[in-house]
């Protein structure tokens, strides 16, 4: 299998870029979008061997990519570390390939590192966590290197904000978000 082409990614001056699977890509966008420092979140796909992947064909499972989110933040307000800890207290990084009722490898838990300092921050995390005793099974997530990302199409970006009413939203993302607002409620602009 031949290794897909890396993406770029303009980081605007002044802010660094994390990505982020952590399940559906609505819940993880919903989750990041008002966090004081987050200047912007994108949810997309990572992680896999096809070129510019639809939303329906990441569906399929056989693309090799992730829902994932990338996340533009002000290191001065928000730390890549602190993402991280969000990271592991917003899923369940335990379940290979899977996210509640979501299924399949497009729904796991992954960290696509942009630089050595993330990598080492992400296996340090990782560590700490599991050494806590914090899950019953450890944990499965991938920290691999970056290489490329495809942004969702419009129909996906904001769509919590747009679509709260919606049945998913309502009993998957919304319980998500309550209990993330009540644990990081400082960190909520």
């Amino acid at each position: 299998m031949s290794k897909l082409p890396t993406t770029n990614v303009e980081v605007p001056q002044g802010l660094d870029v994390a990505t982020l699977a952590s399940g559906c890509y609505w819940c993880t966008e919903a989750i990041y979008q008002d966090l004081k420092g987050v200047e912007q979140v994108i949810s997309g796909f990572s992680g896999g061997h096809v070129i510019d992947p639809s939303y329906e064909e990441v569906c399929t499972g056989t693309t090799g990519h992730a829902e994932c989110t990338q996340i533009f933040f002000d290191p001065k307000v928000i730390s890549f570390q602190e993402l991280l800890e969000i990271f592991w207290s917003t899923h369940d990084p335990t379940t290979l390939n899977r996210q509640g009722g979501d299924v399949g490898p497009q729904y796991r838990s992954a960290i696509f590192y942009h630089n050595t300092e993330q990598k080492q921050q992400a296996e340090y995390l990782k560590q700490s966590v599991e050494e806590s005793g914090a899950f019953d099974q450890p944990i499965v997530t991938e920290i691999t290197e970056f290489t490329n990302f495809y942004p969702a199409g419009d129909y996906h970006q904001n769509y919590f904000k747009l679509n709260g009413t919606q049945p998913y939203c309502q009993m998957v993302v919304r319980p998500k978000v309550e209990k993330f607002k009540k644990i990081f409620a400082e960190k909520l602009r």
